[in-house]
């Protein structure tokens, strides 16, 4: 386990675990940081093909009693993104946790690149990797919904060092009421770049926009 517990809560210079949702979304939040924080834990790995805060969040962070949350195994999230439409280039999950499913979806679509490629099966029969030329994460729109405080950084995180677009939803995806919502912006080709995070106001255009019911400070 590579981003065990004392690896995770050093690369974010905390001294308890409990600190490390506040910390992280500060970190996200800080233009210069956040690029700092990023580099930190890719010297650590840059094998981002799956969510590097499975264990460390289970162990630490999951409110399994009051939430009832769990995480989904490597396994399930590979089936479950092949289930949804692989060529669409628009993804939408709700309780996504810190993204693992997400990633996994986005990483498929970084290897098939079904929209650059048209979902051209035989392009990539014939020329295995010819993705790393045709894909451009602006093809690529994911959103992620979750509703706890302590998951929600980490789902940011993860979106945000794999150079997504979309956007990161603090809510309750059947009331939809919602708490706060972050833009996750790639605005170029670089499919090795970093997203920005943008805090979203609480307008009226962003809640219709995101099919949001209500701002609120809680959850019932």
């Amino acid at each position: 386990m590579l981003f065990d517990v004392k690896t995770v809560n050093n690369l974010l210079d905390i001294d308890e675990s409990y600190k490390a949702p506040e910390r992280m979304l500060q970190l996200m939040l800080d233009n210069n940081k956040r690029v700092k924080t990023f580099k930190s834990f890719l010297q650590v790995s840059t094998k981002l093909d799956f969510d590097w805060f499975h264990e460390y969040f289970e162990d630490e962070q999951a409110e399994r009693k009051s939430k009832k949350q769990d995480l989904t195994p490597a396994g399930i999230a590979k089936l479950m993104s092949r289930l949804v439409n692989p060529n669409a280039g628009v993804y939408y999950e709700p309780a996504a946790g810190t993204g693992g499913i997400l990633i996994t979806r986005w990483n498929q679509d970084r290897i098939n690149d079904p929209v650059g490629l048209k979902g051209n099966k035989k392009i990539l029969e014939k020329n295995p990797g010819i993705s790393i030329f045709t894909y451009d994460p602006r093809n690529y729109w994911y959103q992620a919904e979750e509703m706890s405080d302590r998951a929600i950084p980490f789902l940011v995180f993860n979106m945000a060092i794999r150079g997504m677009n979309g956007v990161a939803v603090q809510c309750d995806s059947l009331s939809r009421d919602a708490k706060e919502a972050y833009f996750i912006r790639n605005d170029t080709d670089n499919w090795l770049g970093f997203s920005e995070i943008i805090k979203l106001p609480h307008t009226d255009a962003v809640r219709n926009e995101l099919g949001i019911s209500r701002w609120v400070t809680e959850f019932k």
